[in-house]
């Protein structure tokens, strides 16, 4: 099971052990037979361990007694505590997921989860930068000194400075991938050297779920690509390196954390709004709508399941309209 946070670790050994081997079976198979990451595996397990404690002090000894009250009880409870809609939300399809799961597998007589309701979660516009401070984010690190952290460890003089002058070709292509992309921050540091079709300017993504797609860049993220490439990435090469495109200051694989670090800095540094690898990813699709591109094309750039989750930039959009025409009508 995916190691939750201490009190909820807590919660699950006092549960009846019948109640923490369900948890413990639908984290296995969450991770091995749904492929979930990591993280998506422990909020399912932080919310089911909640559930399932709630049930036993409701008198559920075992999970065939668990039945919509109690799921419907533990949501109230929930929302009485101050849960917010979208935790609320996220917690009635844990329940939701595991009853369906626990039904398939015997385990319940019936999916007594599948009527359970959840407040509709609202969903706020995403921060997005127009294309003119998009630009300058992208183009910063040839502006600015690099924020990323030095390379340490024994290294001669050239070699350092070789390192050093390659942290700012390595920020770039990181912006310019984000942007012109609309991957996730863990896709792009995902990225391994063979994953670039630079012929077709094309970049193999794996994303949630083991799902792969093929996303274009362009013309100057090719550039960058091509620089890093040449004069960037050799210099950081290490034991640890591997076929990972993007390299940390140390020779390892870039991680996401430290990614967004980047991204943070140079924004600041450039005095733009606050943004996030996420916010680029917004930028990215909100720009590429405004352009003109087809709804579900932009769905499959981004490796959106649900079209639904694609049609939010759509409101972006209208939204960025509405500013601008009230700003410029007479008569707004």
């Amino acid at each position: 099971m995916s190691r939750p946070d201490r009190g909820t670790r807590a919660m699950h050994q006092a549960l009846p052990p019948a109640l923490r081997d369900a948890i413990d079976d639908f984290a296995e198979h969450l991770s091995r037979v749904r492929n979930r990451s990591a993280h998506t595996v422990r909020a399912y397990v932080t919310d089911l361990v909640s559930l399932l404690d709630h049930a036993v002090r409701m008198g559920c000894g075992d999970l065939a007694e668990l039945d919509l009250s109690v799921l419907r009880s533990w949501l109230a409870r929930q929302r009485t505590t101050g849960a917010a809609r979208t935790s609320l939300a996220r917690r009635a399809a844990s329940a939701r997921a595991f009853s369906a799961w626990a039904h398939r597998a015997g385990l319940l007589s019936a999916d007594v989860g599948a009527a359970l309701a959840s407040p509709r979660a609202h969903r706020e516009l995403p921060t997005v930068l127009r294309a003119d401070q998009a630009a300058a984010l992208v183009e910063a690190p040839t502006r600015q000194a690099p924020p990323a952290d030095p390379p340490t460890g024994p290294a001669s003089g050239a070699a350092e400075r070789a390192a050093t002058e390659a942290v700012p070709l390595r920020d770039r292509v990181l912006l310019e991938l984000l942007y012109a992309t609309g991957v996730r921050v863990s896709e792009a540091c995902g990225l391994d050297v063979g994953d670039v079709d630079h012929g077709r300017r094309v970049i193999r993504v794996f994303g949630k779920g083991g799902r792969e797609r093929s996303v274009p860049y362009g013309v100057p993220a090719q550039r960058a690509l091509d620089e890093w490439l040449r004069r960037g990435r050799p210099p950081l090469v290490g034991v640890h390196s591997g076929d990972a495109l993007l390299l940390g200051a140390r020779g390892g694989r870039l991680n996401p954390t430290t990614a967004r670090q980047i991204v943070g800095a140079y924004a600041e540094t450039a005095g733009l709004p606050r943004i996030s690898p996420h916010g680029l990813r917004h930028s990215a699709a909100t720009h590429l709508l405004e352009g003109g591109a087809d709804l579900r094309a932009v769905q499959e750039l981004l490796g959106h399941s649900s079209l639904a989750s694609t049609q939010i930039y759509t409101h972006v959009s209208v939204e960025r309209l509405r500013a601008a025409y009230r700003q410029a009508h007479p008569r707004a």
